[in-house]
Order: C-alpha cells, then structure tokens, then sequence
C-alpha cells in the first residue's frame, strides 16, 4: 500500500529538562541533579514518534528566529519542515522538572506556537492527498476551526486534546474519525458531555482510544471493546510517552494495520520511551519497537 503523508498541526517547543529528587516546594530553592535542552512540545513530539514509525509526515507550526535549530533536528528525524512558519516572536518552551520516580511537572510559555495563522494552515489542508490523516493536539489555537478546515478538505482527523482545558470539550466531534485521550480526559468527557463511562465516548466520535498508564490502554470502536496491556520496564522519564504511543499508533493505522496490533506497537513504542530521559530524543524508531516485540513474544 502506497504511503499517503501525514500532516501534523502542532506546538513546537524547546523544553528545558531537570532532573530533581523531588519537585521543588514554594520557595524552596533546589540544586538539580542534572539539565538537558531538546526538542519538545507535543506536536513537534508526536511528528517525530511519525517519522520514526515509518511515517511521511508533514509539520505545521512555528517557531521564533532564536531556534532555528529546530529545523534541522526535525528533518534529520525525518518530519517535513516546509511548513514550519518563522514568526517575530520567541519560540514556545517549557520547564520540565524530572523526579526520581520518574514522574514530570511541567511550566509552558506557548510563545509562537500562538502566531500560526488560521489561513496559513486552511491552505497546507487543500495540498492534502485525498483521504489522507491529519493530526492534532490542543497546544495550538482554533483547534475547533482547524478540524472543520481539515474535513472540508477531504482529509482523516484524528485529534489528541491535551492538555485538556475547557477548548478541548468544544470541538467538532462529528468531524473527527480518531480521538486518543488518557483515562483522565476521558472521564472528563464523559462526565461533562455524556454522563457515561468511556465507552460513551463512542456517540462523539466512531473510534475512541483511551491510555491508561501502566493499565495499558482500551480501545472503542462499532461496540466493540479492545484492551491492551502496557509493558512492564523500569521507567527513567515519563514526558513524551503520551506523544510516542498518539504517534505509533496512528502510524499503524494508516499502514492498514488492526487496532489491537497497532494499540500494542504503540504500547511498546512507549514502554521503550521511557526508558530513556527527555521526550523526542526519548522516542524509538521503529526497528527498535520490532525488536522489543519480538523479544517480548519469545518470553
């Protein structure tokens, strides 16, 4: 099957890592173990998990002209810049402080991710292959508007709305054929739209994925309930896990695959994620996925 590119409408973000015994008190002064600088943001994340999934991928955003770097680490992951907008204002970012349990606490400055014009982003749609897959999250503004410009232009949407926050709740469910939340969006969901549990989902949007963390993920599609254990492994850095599976698995599903082999390439994908520090440098391509899943299957 001839791949069809994917585009991805996302936050570009530099994020600055620091690794911490314990997240800091209010004011408290507390030396970091150690810092990293790299690429984040969960568009610019999800892009790369695309591209090292085996993916076409065409991102759109923006940046300031103090990264310009950027660029480049994106192609050389294999994402199509093109799209990426240089705007007059700084490049969004965030602080993300690390614990030794390896859970995040994260700050963000959404910077120019905010400057991405919605006309900009309406013509990259009508450049669409036909019945190809657009990608969302809620990093971006007009999310709603962008959904209604990707379906009026033929194409496949597919929306992660993190961080959640009152915008995601007021987008076009009609018009999205795959939303991807963790079980804490989705009870928000439920809870505010629907009074049910996950599964009511369903009367949103035809195919629900909800993650869960060390449960694993669960599956919503026609009646039909699929779940999905995670992998056990000894987890260094959580940031960017969400990123890794929301690309994987959206990666397998354009490439024909069904949804229990493309929920558990994609739990593997994560598990592997993170086992190292740091978000995008953290994601695993995909011959690395193969191999722990073979491995896994061999046990």
């Amino acid at each position: 099957m001839q791949k069809k590119t994917i585009i991805n409408v996302g936050s570009i973000n530099v994020d600055h890592v620091y690794r911490v015994p314990y997240f800091v008190k209010p004011g408290e002064t507390l030396p970091t173990i150690s810092y990293q600088r790299v690429l984040g943001g969960k568009g610019a994340n999800q892009s790369v998990a695309l591209a090292r999934a085996g993916e076409k991928v065409r991102h759109v955003g923006a940046i300031g002209e103090d990264h310009r770097w950027i660029l480049a680490e994106l192609s050389q992951a294999g994402v199509a810049v093109d799209d990426v907008t240089v705007a007059a204002v700084p490049t969004g970012h965030a602080l993300i402080q690390v614990d030794d349990k390896a859970e995040n606490c994260i700050l963000l400055y959404p910077g120019a991710n905010q400057a991405l014009a919605l006309d900009t982003i309406g013509a990259v749609f009508k450049t669409a292959e036909p019945d190809s897959w657009v990608l969302f999250q809620n990093e971006m503004p007009n999310l709603g508007e962008m959904i209604v410009l990707a379906k009026a232009a033929g194409a496949k949407v597919a929306v992660n709305p993190a961080p959640f926050d009152k915008a995601a709740k007021d987008v076009p469910f009609d018009k999205i054929d795959l939303l991807i939340v963790n079980d804490i969006e989705a009870e928000e969901l439920t809870a505010s739209l629907l009074g049910g549990d996950g599964q009511a989902l369903t009367r949103l949007c035809p195919l629900v994925i909800i993650t869960r963390g060390t449960k694993g993920a669960v599956c919503y599609a026609s009646g039909e309930n699929i779940e999905v254990p995670a992998f056990a492994v000894e987890a260094v850095d959580t940031t960017g896990a969400g990123d890794t599976f929301v690309g994987y698995v959206l990666s397998s599903l354009a490439s024909g695959m069904n949804i229990a082999k493309a929920m558990q390439r994609a739990s593997a994908a994560s598990a592997l994620a993170v086992t190292k520090p740091g978000a995008s440098v953290a994601i695993p391509t995909s011959a690395e996925v193969q191999a722990f899943l073979d491995k896994q299957n061999e046990a």
